[in-house]
């Protein structure tokens, strides 16, 4: 499925800080899910970011409304139209020159609203017991329960051998 930028680049990188495990390296993650410029994280805005964290993972146990407008409610800053790079005119939500804490807040909060608008069913959390991972649902008809196909498989030989015992 093809989302716009903001639903669903942004989306991912929302869903990959929620999946990032307390010591992991936020600054490389953001490299690496290709979010630019990052530039050094001190601990102030790592702080901030682990705290937002929190607040995002609440999107992906309850997609709501009332949630979504209270993390687009924490972002301070007003959308604009950017033509940087030598890209097509798109829409920006934090200034380039703000801190990365709060460029990466502005990105997440509008990237999940976005979403949620568009496909509310594509923001996900695996089904699979004791899995906490979560997703956004890229799949061609939006039908996606688990984060991986090791968590399914899981999930579907417990229940075949609950049916069918040994």
């Amino acid at each position: 499925m093809h989302f716009n930028p903001y639903g669903g680049v942004a989306a991912e990188i929302a869903a990959r800080l929620v999946n990032a495990g307390p010591d992991q390296d936020l600054e490389q993650l953001l490299v690496a899910a290709g979010y630019r410029p990052v530039g050094p994280i001190d601990p102030r805005q790592e702080a901030e970011l682990r705290s937002w964290i929190k607040e995002l993972d609440a999107v992906f146990s309850n997609p709501s409304v009332e949630v979504l407008n209270a993390l687009l409610a924490e972002t301070t800053h007003r959308p604009y139209i950017s033509t940087h790079d030598g890209r097509a005119p798109h829409l920006h939500y934090s200034q380039e020159t703000a801190p990365i804490d709060e460029r990466v807040k502005a990105y997440t909060a509008f990237g999940l609203a976005t979403l949620f608008c568009e496909e509310p069913t594509r923001i996900g959390r695996c089904d699979r017991d004791g899995c906490d991972i979560v997703f956004i649902d890229t799949s061609r008809n939006g039908k996606r329960r688990f984060c991986s196909t090791r968590c399914s498989t899981r999930v579907h030989v417990a229940q075949h051998r609950r049916r069918h015992p040994a």
